[in-house]
């Protein structure tokens, strides 16, 4: 028996990208959220009862994803929606990063970098000066992720992530982030 070889994804070309940044009802979006409706059924399903995840992905008002105090961004590839995110005020310097996703077709392509760091220019842009995000227990690539890119967690990292629940991550952001950015 031998093992099928791993598929490698595709290099990322950033000038097929499109930055979008759209209001939560728009039919660009439902892919992220139907996503993310699955993914979150999938891992916490067992945990929080199946169907919860749709609760959660309306727990907030779409208002509160709308500028200027939040955002919701998708980034499209030869028009298909293929990663995003979304933040909404947290406190009046602080913005919380809320549904993260990169499709999962697409992972592992720099994807949730980018949304990152699209977000963080954003906010800077927004005036924001911190960020605030919480990732849930079974969701280790996120918890990883935003490690590698300079989120400071408010948990013991050694710890045992199911005992503790929502792992808690904030970031300081540069003043100069904001400058010169543009969305489509």
């Amino acid at each position: 028996m031998t093992a099928e070889p791993e598929v490698q994804p595709r290099p990322l070309d950033r000038a097929a990208l499109d930055v979008l940044i759209l209001p939560m009802d728009d039919p660009r979006v439902r892919p992220l959220l139907d996503e993310l409706a699955v993914e979150y059924d999938t891992r916490y399903g067992d945990l929080f009862g199946r169907g919860a995840a749709a609760e959660e992905l309306t727990r907030y008002p779409a208002a509160e994803f709308e500028g200027p105090s939040g955002a919701l961004l998708i980034i499209q590839e030869r028009g298909e929606s293929i990663a995003g995110g979304a933040f909404r005020r947290y406190d009046r310097t602080t913005a919380e990063l809320k549904r993260i996703w990169t499709h999962s077709a697409h992972r592992r392509r720099g994807l949730a970098r980018l949304v990152l760091a699209e977000l963080e220019a954003l906010a800077a842009a927004r005036g924001y000066t911190s960020l605030y995000l919480t990732t849930g227990p079974r969701q280790p690539e996120a918890k990883h992720l935003y490690l590698r890119t300079g989120y400071l967690p408010q948990f013991d990292v050694d710890a045992d992530p199911e005992t503790i629940g929502a792992l808690a991550f904030t970031k300081e952001l540069d003043r100069t982030l904001g400058r010169g950015t543009r969305h489509g």
